[in-house]
């Protein structure tokens, strides 16, 4: 089972216009996924969602298109937590825009997914760091004895206590950094350990992390730090 990871695409920002989203869509789908994830900060301003999001509904995946909420979403901004730029939408709203292009949007929620007699679960965990996340009530009827694959924004929720549970998080928020120096990495993440959580395969606290570079960014500044689609590929033990 092949997932193709669609992350930050800040739609809306200085570079993410109509064009780069269409690329964007053409790129994932060439790429012929059985599943595409959404990773949050879709959008870069949650109010620009009912134009740029549309542009998706062309996203073509044989499982579906599924997608959880970034910081962008709830209107937290990269520099604070603490701080909103203005009311986002509700979650019903955010549940009513995702269902009009054909995407279930998932929110401390799990579903069960099926291919070839075997069963994965596909976790959706809201973003940790606009404090949204709800591990507990996401792994609620997860059967332990199948794979277990969360998809969130924000790489620190692999410090939750209950992580352990799961088999693979992706994510993303970090841009990888966006700047890498030499000798030194990347020059700013919004992140704990960010020379380990920057970006790429991280283990840690029991489970194995996959952090998307993303496809866009709010300052359209990116040194030794491509933007990335990232393919995962999921084989059958044995």
């Amino acid at each position: 089972m092949t997932v193709a990871v669609i992350a930050d695409l800040h739609a809306g920002a200085r570079r993410g216009g109509v064009p780069g989203l269409k690329r964007v869509v053409e790129d994932v789908n060439a790429l012929h996924p059985d599943i595409i994830v959404l990773l949050g900060d879709m959008v870069h301003r949650a109010r620009q969602a009912s134009r740029y999001l549309p542009l998706l509904s062309e996203l073509k995946a044989t499982a579906g298109v599924w997608a959880t909420l970034g910081n962008h979403e709830h209107e937290t901004m990269w520099y604070s937590r603490h701080f909103r730029t203005a009311p986002p939408p509700s979650l019903d709203e955010w549940r009513r825009l995702y269902a009009e292009i054909g995407v279930e949007l998932l929110v401390n929620e799990a579903r069960p997914l099926e291919k070839r007699g075997s069963r994965i679960w596909l976790v959706g965990v809201d973003d940790a760091y606009s404090k949204c996340d709800d591990l507990p009530a996401a792994l609620q009827g997860v059967d332990q004895t199948d794979f277990c694959l969360v998809i969130t924004h924000f790489p620190d929720l692999i410090d939750d206590p209950r992580i352990a549970e799961v088999d693979l998080i992706l994510a993303g928020h970090t841009h990888g950094g966006q700047v890498h120096l030499p000798f030194f990495g990347p020059l700013y993440t919004a992140c704990r350990k960010p020379r380990q959580r920057a970006a790429g395969l991280v283990e840690e606290n029991g489970t194995i992390m996959y952090v998307s570079r993303g496809v866009g960014e709010a300052l359209p500044i990116r040194f030794r730090c491509p933007r990335q689609i990232p393919l995962i590929s999921l084989r059958r033990e044995g």
